[in-house]
């Protein structure tokens, strides 16, 4: 380049340099702070209104005297607790929840795992498997009033149930299922027993499905049979699911209400009285809702000890 193809240069002087461009306005810090709470106050807003304030005025109706019914109620301390759990019928319905809860969680756990196993097996062709898988949910979609209508018509006196049995010599007249002292808290807890078992059902198979295969080919490697992998691999592999269900279900069975409301109300001469119903006869068939605020405390605080139980488990299992 000669000196006269040479073009001068423009100084820094001369040019525009654009400046740094201007930052974006900060968000304060006191704004970003409550972004969060924001986004989380209408379900905050919700919880308190739908839960905390009613869970507050029940603990509060549990130490007043006559709460609701009298308009000048006074604090009596425990005087309702004492009064519920002396009550002859309240021992009743909880020794009846805790047979009903117990022998319900274990019966869902072994039908569900005995299914969730068939399910799962590769001995059963495929259009078998999703027509047994069809036919077996089929219990979990019924509500629990279309559930409880349909097996009082079956173990009515005049139902499906009696009739074959008597037809086929199991007994020798129809037998009051439901209307029985001795009969209506196997017979209701059969029912939750057939109306459950699909959650343990679906909850199993998704842990089947979710063991790998090498382990088993381990151990088939080392020598162990269908009994041993079952006990050595399948069981130590659902050991959480099995927990968590266990638990869960425990909590939902324990407030079982409608269903034993719709077959038997409690009765006969409180054979089937539950916590739940208990708790229901005391506020509307008694009027009495200092005591049953008592109750429905005391029920809150047995459902708060397995509710923290399950939340301890699931942080173990992270």
């Amino acid at each position: 380049m000669t000196s006269a193809e040479a073009v001068a240069l423009p100084s820094s002087e001369d040019v525009d340099v654009p400046g740094p461009a201007p930052a974006a306005p900060k968000q304060s810090s006191g704004r970003r702070a409550l972004t969060p709470y924001l986004f989380l106050s209408p379900t905050l807003v919700l919880l308190i209104g739908l839960m905390a304030v009613p869970i507050a005025m029940v603990i509060a109706y549990s130490f007043m005297k006559r709460a609701i019914t009298n308009p000048d109620t006074s604090f009596v301390g425990l005087d309702n607790y004492l009064a519920v759990i002396q009550d002859p019928s309240f021992t009743v319905s909880l020794v009846n929840t805790l047979i009903f809860c117990a022998v319900s969680v274990v019966a869902h756990f072994v039908i569900g795992l005995a299914f969730a196993l068939l399910l799962n097996s590769d001995l059963v062709p495929v259009g078998l498997r999703v027509a047994f898988r069809a036919i077996l949910i089929l219990p979990w979609l019924f509500t629990v009033a279309v559930t409880a209508v349909l097996w009082r018509m079956l173990l009515s006196p005049n139902g499906v149930i009696n009739y074959l049995a008597t037809n086929a010599g199991v007994v020798g007249a129809p037998i009051e299922w439901l209307s029985s002292a001795d009969l209506a808290l196997p017979a209701i807890t059969f029912i939750n027993i057939w109306c459950g078992y699909p959650f343990f059902m679906i909850s199993l198979l998704a842990g089947l499905q979710g063991i790998p295969q090498d382990l088993y080919e381990a151990a088939k490697v080392d020598g162990a049979g269908p009994v041993a992998q079952f006990v050595s691999v399948t069981l130590p592999q659902l050991r959480p699911v099995i927990i968590s269900m266990a638990l869960l279900d425990f909590i939902w069975t324990s407030q079982q209400f409608a269903l034993i409301w719709m077959t038997t109300g409690g009765g006969p001469i409180n054979a089937t009285e539950v916590l739940s119903t208990f708790t229901y006869k005391l506020a509307f068939a008694s009027y009495d809702f200092a005591e049953a605020s008592a109750s429905a405390v005391i029920v809150l605080l047995l459902s708060t000890i397995l509710a923290v139980l399950y939340v301890r488990h699931q942080r173990a299992k992270e």
